[in-house]
């Protein structure tokens, strides 16, 4: 029997046991950033380096006292960058900021309305960083063909979108999804559009390696609740998708057997 204690996310050769991974905008404060990240179980926070303080600016409250990296992995993103100039010079401000770390979450966006991932620029944007010695974790379009190109190019990680941004409309197109995930090489990570506990755990049972989220907890009524709601929902997805569910039938089939019963 399969231990999901033992079950580990395994991102650029480094083995974690929780794969929810959450982020840390949208918050009240950074009380109740540190309060839900704690419940969520997460080990692996992103945080946005063009809107988020973790230490450029010395007299602002500082991020990194409420996620310290002792404890957690801080993942770096360029949420904010619509080209793959501003998205490559985010990474390597983040990497002087954070003492040479190079595992960065990409992501390039179109536009401000959709916050849909601009994949032309995001294509440039990898390929400078992969060569650049950066291990990306890349937001993208669910487009299979893109996917698979950002993973020949050396991403360690591709984050297709199952809605857009903040939007919690859940996994909109579940079929592109299990393309992705059918030629996967690498971990395929659901990235946007989780708006509640059941989105997380359909993203495990499809055979996603984990998910990332951010708006479904921190717009929750209670965001540190919903945390834990999904620090639980991811379980018990990657709990089914290994056990494997029954196949589905269109008629029923008695749990207790007719045949040999006393008539």
């Amino acid at each position: 029997m399969i231990d999901l204690s033992q079950d580990a996310l395994e991102i650029a050769g480094v083995r974690y046991r929780s794969r929810l991974l959450v982020g840390t905008g949208k918050y009240k404060d950074m009380a109740e950033t540190g309060r839900a990240i704690e419940a969520s179980g997460a080990e692996i926070v992103t945080l946005a380096i063009r809107r988020t303080n973790i230490g450029q600016n010395p007299n602002e409250p500082n991020l990194l006292d409420v996620i310290p990296p002792d404890r957690y992995t801080i993942l770096p993103n360029t949420a904010g960058c619509f080209t793959a100039e501003e998205a490559v010079r985010t990474c390597r401000l983040a990497r002087e900021l954070l003492d040479g770390h190079k595992l960065v979450k990409l992501e390039v966006l179109a536009d401000e309305k959709t916050l849909f991932p601009n994949v032309v620029e995001t294509l440039k944007a990898a390929e400078i960083l992969v060569k650049d010695g950066f291990d990306v974790m890349v937001y993208t379009s669910d487009d299979p063909i893109i996917a698979r190109e950002l993973s020949a190019m050396g991403c360690v990680a591709i984050m297709p979108l199952a809605g857009l941004i903040g939007s919690g409309m859940g996994i909109c197109n579940p079929w592109n999804l299990r393309i992705i995930l059918e030629e996967a090489t690498v971990p395929v990570l659901v990235d946007a559009g989780v708006g509640t506990a059941s989105d997380a755990t359909i993203a495990m049972e499809l055979g996603c390696a984990g998910v990332l989220m951010n708006s479904a907890i921190a717009h929750a009524d209670q965001p540190v609740l919903m945390a834990q709601a999904m620090h639980h929902a991811v379980l018990a997805g990657r709990g089914a998708y290994l056990a494997g569910r029954m196949p589905r039938k269109l008629y029923a089939t008695a749990s207790s057997p007719l045949d040999g019963t006393i008539r």
